[in-house]
């Protein structure tokens, strides 16, 4: 008696699944992925212009940092042997103790939603901050009202901790703002090169290392104010030195110079959503 007790309760239970599963399907659709932009860096010299713009200044970037952008400078900026070279240097320019690059597809491509993959070995050493990341294209942009992605980002006073973060505002009345955040370790990430992954879609976004999923944030039960994901977004990536948060522990200038590498960007879009 308990035996047949048990295994209908087993076969209720398996019934339960496979229609949870069935369910869970027919309300997730799997995305149709299509490489739609990239720049695997097969080429040397400067960043391709038709791909890349630059930042460029030394006045803080409202995060303090200590490091002037400069703009088709080879010292800083190079594509070699099929990598992307970042570098900041110290030395004095413009009135700022360092040097290094900050570019964006800022005028040349935006992006709307998409998987985005970054082929990258990030620097070492404390007082660095190397980041690829994501803000808005309105003109005039509002931050953090039109919020900002983190892909990528590292501070050198934790060797390895690879952060994904999406900022918005808190609210309309104060200029606070929420943070989503979380970090996983990668201990070898200044040896070897990893995939920095973000999906992004018009729910939710996912933040990956080589497969693993390490932070994700959802649109489910949010204010319209928290979710301003819809619109279209520039990539940047930079290699900041100090600031409130790379500088946070100092800045050793024995580490200097030192380079962020990038092997490809990679960009596919959900045939799905745009069908």
């Amino acid at each position: 008696m308990k035996t047949k007790l048990i295994r209908a309760l087993v076969s209720l239970l398996a019934i339960g699944m496979l229609v949870s599963f069935i369910s869970l399907n027919k309300l997730k659709h799997k995305p149709k992925w299509k490489l739609t932009w990239k720049d695997e860096f097969n080429y040397e010299g400067l960043p391709d212009s038709t791909k890349w713009n630059y930042d460029t200044g030394g006045e803080g970037w409202g995060n303090d940092e200590l490091q002037y952008y400069t703009k088709q400078r080879k010292q800083n900026v190079e594509v070699l042997k099929g990598n992307l070279s970042i570098k900041a240097i110290r030395e004095k320019f413009e009135a700022n103790n360092y040097t290094s690059t900050r570019l964006v597809t800022k005028g040349k491509k935006d992006f709307r939603y998409g998987k985005f993959e970054i082929r990258a070995k990030i620097p070492t050493g404390r007082g660095l901050w190397p980041a690829c990341w994501m803000l808005s294209s309105k003109e005039p942009r509002i931050w953090p009202d039109d919020g900002e992605i983190d892909i990528l980002e590292n501070v050198g006073y934790t060797p390895g901790e690879i952060t994904g973060a999406a900022h918005v505002r808190r609210n309309k009345t104060s200029n606070a703002i929420i943070t989503s955040s979380n970090s996983t370790t990668i201990f070898d990430a200044s040896d070897a090169f990893h995939i920095y992954r973000l999906i992004w879609t018009p729910e939710r976004l996912e933040w990956y290392v080589d497969d693993k999923l390490f932070h994700f944030y959802d649109k489910a039960d949010r204010p319209p104010l928290h979710w301003p994901f819809n619109g279209k977004f520039y990539l940047i990536f930079n290699l900041a030195v100090g600031g409130s948060w790379g500088g946070k522990n100092g800045i050793d200038d024995s580490i200097f110079p030192q380079t962020f590498i990038i092997d490809y960007v990679r960009v596919y879009e959900d045939q799905n959503l745009s069908s």
